[in-house]
């Protein structure tokens, strides 16, 4: 077996460490962030932190890096309030990925890539067109994470789009294989997921 002491992953090279630990804490969720400036200028970018908080009021949550350089998705949430999640599928890996590179402010994702920007709604952020599973997010609060400086963005959906029928369940549930949603492994892996089964609430077991 493979052990790594805290002493180990201090002395480890950059990006090995890098690496190791944004994988091992397992499959992240693939998304497209899209966001727009005061100024009308649209951003799109890969995001692997946006994670469920809570279903009533429905909230989400997504940690962001140090805002020591600029950061174009932060600038224009905390301007507008507003922004979209959009799910990544096989077809636009490539594109999605590509949105991670460091562009000048000026510059959109979406003219760098085949990725289309959409308005749906009259809501203000771009969706990605073609997304199978779409959120219209509304910007609530932030909290500091002074352990690594980094900060923890809580938003309320606003808007929930799904493609059809076969991914939306008669109980509501969304059956994300038939969205073809993919999964990040780690900084730059991406996964496809296949269902194994779904149980019900599970319940104390009678002695």
């Amino acid at each position: 077996m493979i052990h790594y002491s805290r002493a180990d992953i201090d002395q480890m090279d950059k990006i090995f460490r890098l690496n190791l630990i944004n994988s091992c804490t397992g499959f992240k969720s693939a998304n497209l962030l899209g966001t727009k400036s005061t100024n009308g200028a649209p951003n799109v970018a890969v995001f692997s932190s946006i994670t469920h908080l809570g279903s009533n009021p429905p909230l989400i949550g997504f940690v962001l890096r140090p805002t020591t350089v600029p950061r174009d998705s932060y600038r224009n949430i905390k301007e507008t309030g507003y922004f979209t999640v959009n799910h990544i599928h096989s077809a636009i890996i490539e594109d999605a990925h590509h949105t991670s590179a460091k562009y000048p402010t000026e510059v959109s994702e979406f003219s760098q890539t085949q990725l289309e920007e959409e308005y749906l709604e009259g809501f203000y952020a771009p969706y990605v067109k073609g997304a199978k599973v779409r959120l219209g997010c509304r910007f609530l609060n932030e909290y500091e994470i002074k352990e690594n400086n980094t900060l923890l963005l809580v938003s309320q959906i606003e808007h929930v789009y799904v493609a059809d029928e076969t991914i939306q369940q008669e109980d509501g549930w969304l059956k994300l294989q038939n969205a073809d949603t993919v999964t990040i492994n780690g900084l730059d892996g991406y996964a496809k997921t296949e269902l194994i089964e779904r149980y019900p609430y599970a319940r104390p077991k009678k002695i």
